[in-house]
């Protein structure tokens, strides 16, 4: 039946990016009746099921000491967001989703199990894109920045819906690496304008707001997103030869 729908998606909806969004949503109430012990397991998991294939873009890649720029003049609190993303491929709601209990120092590395999302102001937690979860490896210089960052900024315990919120939707707690000083969950759009983008203009990498702009009022940088650090993550691995720096 599954595989019925995806070619019934691809034959009347036309963005591709619009057919995955539908499967992946899909695929997050499934896997919220895993959880709840309905479903013994995710069936959109199957590799059987063919998800429409996002298409290709030419991707935007960092030198990586503008990465390390950024890393060094965005707040101490935020840094790790950055070395996260710079070092292990995080995307952005991978590292806002990150929990303490998803770190292995053993085996050094870090399971990638949920993001933070957002609809209509309201966060909720989903799982990674593609409705898979995965493993990373974590280098040691990574270890050290996490334990780092654990010792001045305590993870904190953070609710939200898992799935897009609603009134019969099951909530989930998990003990957050990175909050905003509040203790809450962090919104991407808030984020980027209060925090990445300030940064961006600190690093040289975008003009600063012009005089007399609102805090609010940047300049589309779409190119420099936070996205950019998974694929200058991506770019020094291949120079190195897929070492961990």
């Amino acid at each position: 039946m599954l595989r019925a729908y995806t070619v019934t998606l691809e034959a009347t909806v036309s963005s591709v990016d619009y057919q995955r969004g539908i499967l992946y949503e899909l695929s997050s109430i499934l896997e919220a009746a895993v959880d709840d012990k309905r479903l013994a397991r995710n069936p959109m998991h199957a590799s059987s099921v063919r998800w429409p294939k996002a298409p290709r873009e030419p991707r935007q890649v960092w030198p990586l000491m503008t990465a390390l720029r950024v890393r060094d003049v965005i707040s101490p609190r935020n840094r790790i967001a950055v070395v996260l993303g710079l070092r292990c491929g995080l995307r952005q709601g991978e590292v806002f989703g990150l929990s303490h209990a998803d770190i292995d120092y053993e085996k050094g590395v870090l399971h990638i199990r949920r993001q933070v999302q957002s609809l209509n102001g309201k966060l909720y937690f989903a799982l990674p894109k593609g409705a898979k979860t995965r493993t990373v490896d974590m280098p040691p210089s990574v270890r050290e920045e996490v334990k780092r960052h654990i010792g001045t900024f305590p993870p904190v315990e953070v609710e939200l819906s898992w799935g897009r919120p609603g009134a019969d939707r099951p909530r989930r707690k998990f003990a957050s690496l990175l909050t905003t000083r509040f203790g809450n969950a962090i919104a991407v759009n808030t984020w980027n304008t209060c925090t990445w983008k300030p940064s961006l203009a600190k690093a040289g990498v975008i003009e600063p707001r012009h005089e007399g702009a609102k805090a609010w009022q940047w300049e589309a940088a779409p190119r420099d997103g936070f996205h950019v650090l998974r694929h200058t993550c991506a770019s020094v691995m291949l120079e190195a030869g897929g070492s961990a720096w």
